[in-house]
């Protein structure tokens, strides 16, 4: 715990009752207690993300446990993110919820999510630190303004003496309440600022955030499932296959992964992964393009024709619609055969040239019209937020605005899903703590 003795108490406030900003404020007020804590939050609900992500497990975090290696998760914020990790990563996220009896484990895709299986786990873990450390909570208050002026000149005292004058800065921060559809306008002030109110997906919501002189990388949409209206492959809702490769016609996206059909197109988490990594890209040409599909990566056309002869030797006497040599689910290996013209009498040593070449077309590159987005609720992310030029990775204090900080999504950061974006939460939320603690 920091000594500031002969201090006086000063006040932070945390603007968004999420994790990042929860994370910032049990962490200051447990580092520093000269420091009053309040969290600011707009709507009537805290730490909703947590509750919901994962299914309502919360995916804590994932287990990478080298940053070269984990920063090739994060589409925007690359460089922001190598840096901060280097105060508070992966191993820490997991020390801090052990030290708190929260225990953690992996899955076998990497995820990370608490024993209990449940994100009330790390809820009641996180408001039981609120409490130990009497953070105060304000509900249903919607920051306006946050304007700062140079308050007074006080004395920096370093080893009992006076070395020189700095300026201490106040903050004053123009609140409304949200409840009972009431318009009371009240003012609260601050040494400290810590913005932390998740990503915004339209830019006119950052204009309360432009008036303290920073600018906005436009938000778009990312982790954002695929509509194909009409196809007839959404019929197979509910079916997916471990592994496929997804690729964006005409450019240069590509990914991996779990691939589910849905009964609007297609999601996943290959799809996911594909959505933000092209965030920017899909939204400039409307979120209408061409999905590639290979089905079975393992082949490409030429390795999978060649693989067909030796099916229709082993195979010849047997019906094509009762022998699936690939492991693909059943109702789709029959999608497959009728979209070719395949027969349900068909037998492997019958099959004609066109229509196996017709098959092999579609199970390596299938190409789907995309035509629309639909949003992922429980990774909902913004790809945008304040530009990360005008914000210090290794305080997360604004460069314009001193005493001003940033953590979470607010910030230009985004990862592809699997916990990655908690963890950018969890380690901008502990720097901007640790930086507040020691001012």
């Amino acid at each position: 715990m920091l000594n500031n003795l002969g201090a006086q108490k000063k006040r932070l406030l945390v603007i968004g009752g999420g994790a990042a900003g929860f994370f910032c404020a049990v962490n200051a007020a447990r580092l520093n207690p000269f420091l009053e804590v309040i969290i600011i939050e707009k709507s009537s609900k805290l730490l909703s993300k947590v509750r919901i992500s994962g299914g309502g497990r919360c995916n804590v975090t994932h287990a990478c446990f080298d940053i070269p290696e984990m920063i090739k998760k994060y589409p925007r914020g690359t460089n922001f993110v190598k840096k901060s990790f280097h105060q508070f990563f992966t191993t820490d996220t997991i020390k801090w919820f052990d030290e708190r009896q929260v225990t953690l484990k992996t899955e076998t895709d990497g995820r990370m999510f608490p024993t209990s299986n449940s994100s009330q786990t790390i809820i009641d873990c996180l408001m039981k630190e609120v409490n130990k450390y009497k953070v105060e909570i304000m509900m249903n208050t919607e920051v306006r303004n946050v304007r700062s002026e140079i308050n007074r000149e006080s004395p920096d005292v370093r080893n009992g003496e006076v070395t020189t004058f700095k300026n201490d800065r106040q903050f004053t921060l123009e609140t409304v309440s949200t409840a009972n559809h009431t318009s009371e306008i009240k003012h609260l002030t601050a040494d400290f600022v810590c913005i932390a109110s998740g990503g915004y997906p339209k830019s006119s919501m950052f204009e309360w955030l432009k008036q303290t002189g920073h600018s906005i990388e436009e938000p778009v949409p990312s982790l954002f499932t695929f509509n194909m209206p009409g196809n007839a492959i959404t019929r197979l809702m509910g079916i997916s296959v471990e592994n496929a490769k997804v690729k964006i016609a005409g450019t240069k996206l590509e990914t991996n992964g779990p691939l589910l059909i849905t009964h609007w197109g297609l999601s996943g988490p290959a799809i996911l992964k594909l959505s933000a990594w092209g965030a920017r890209e899909l939204a400039a040409g409307n979120y209408e393009f061409t999905a590639v599909i290979n089905w079975l990566p393992a082949f490409n056309e030429n390795t999978l024709r060649e693989q067909f002869e030796q099916f229709r030797f082993e195979t010849a006497a047997q019906k094509m619609i009762n022998k699936n040599p690939f492991g693909l689910p059943s109702r789709l290996w029959e999608y497959f055969l009728q979209q070719t013209g395949i027969k349900d009498e068909m037998r492997w040593a019958g099959l004609p040239a066109a229509l196996q070449n017709k098959l092999v077309k579609i199970l390596c590159s299938q190409e789907c019209a995309v035509k629309g987005k639909t949003t992922f609720k429980e990774e909902f992310v913004t790809a945008g937020g304040i530009k990360l030029n005008e914000v210090d990775a290794n305080t997360m204090m604004s460069k314009l605005v001193p005493n001003l900080f940033f953590a979470g999504e607010i910030l230009d950061v985004d990862g592809v899903t699997g916990g990655f974006n908690f963890q950018h939460a969890w380690t901008s939320g502990w720097i901007a703590a640790t930086s507040i603690a020691r001012a």
